[in-house]
């Protein structure tokens, strides 16, 4: 018995750095693939011939994108959908486009869905406040974080008063028929725990975003040059 004990121990030993590789290339393949969703998500919708106004996203500190926001429950309230935040670095965010932190938005209400399978979120975040208050803590989206139903285009909420009053600025793409989306009561915050399996070491959100000694994953790569392509790189 105690050889029978001891041959499976060993086996074990030997089985389980194994199994642990194949766990950090899977969890490593999920984040790629969530951060080139981001960048092909954020490079179709600034494509789009009516986009987000270019002059609200060369002033905007950061930008969130949330590939296939998706509804809790069928029965209405709630949303859930996970994405990145890259941020322009430096103490006033008038640096270049940093590397991404992972985002979670998650709660609210999706009010007058009536179907489809998910939509695609674009955040512009207009100010130094609104950019430290999401790197630091979970934020909750008032009203004006709702947005409209359909491709991006140029509605209520990208005015130029709206702009000095709102902190953040939301923009929305649907996959699937939608009346209606509202963000009014989700919350917005850093996922530390993805943070740290994707940079392989614990760091605050605001150190990646912000600092410029994290490297860009080459995997957001494309999230990162639509950045730099479709804005000023250093803003006045």
């Amino acid at each position: 018995m105690r050889k029978l004990f001891s041959c499976l121990s060993g086996i074990l030993l030997a089985i389980l750095p194994i199994f642990a590789e194949m766990a950090s290339a899977s969890n490593q393949t999920k984040y790629d693939g969530r951060l080139r969703n981001c960048g092909t998500v954020l490079r179709e919708i600034l494509d789009v011939p009516d986009d987000i106004p270019r002059d609200l996203l060369d002033k905007a500190d950061c930008v969130v994108v949330f590939p296939s926001v998706l509804k809790a429950t069928r029965k209405g309230g709630g949303s859930y959908g996970q994405g990145a935040m890259s941020c322009r670095q430096g103490d006033v965010f008038k640096g270049p486009w940093g590397a991404p932190t992972m985002m979670t938005l998650e709660g609210g209400s999706f009010g007058w869905q009536i179907g489809g399978k998910g939509t695609d979120l674009v955040l512009l975040v207009m100010n130094e406040c609104g950019a430290r208050g999401i790197l630091n803590s979970k934020v909750k989206l008032g009203a004006n974080a709702s947005v409209a139903a359909g491709p991006v285009g140029r509605d209520s909420s990208a005015g130029s008063d709206t702009t000095l009053r709102t902190q953040i600025l939301s923009y929305s793409r649907a996959r699937g028929l939608f009346a209606g989306v509202s963000l009014e009561g989700s919350t917005i915050r850093p996922d530390n725990v993805d943070n740290r399996r994707l940079y392989g070491r614990k760091i605050p959100a605001r150190d990646i975003a912000l600092s410029g000694t994290v490297a860009v994953p080459p995997a957001a790569g494309e999230l990162i040059s639509t950045l730099d392509t479709k804005t000023l790189k250093h803003r006045a």
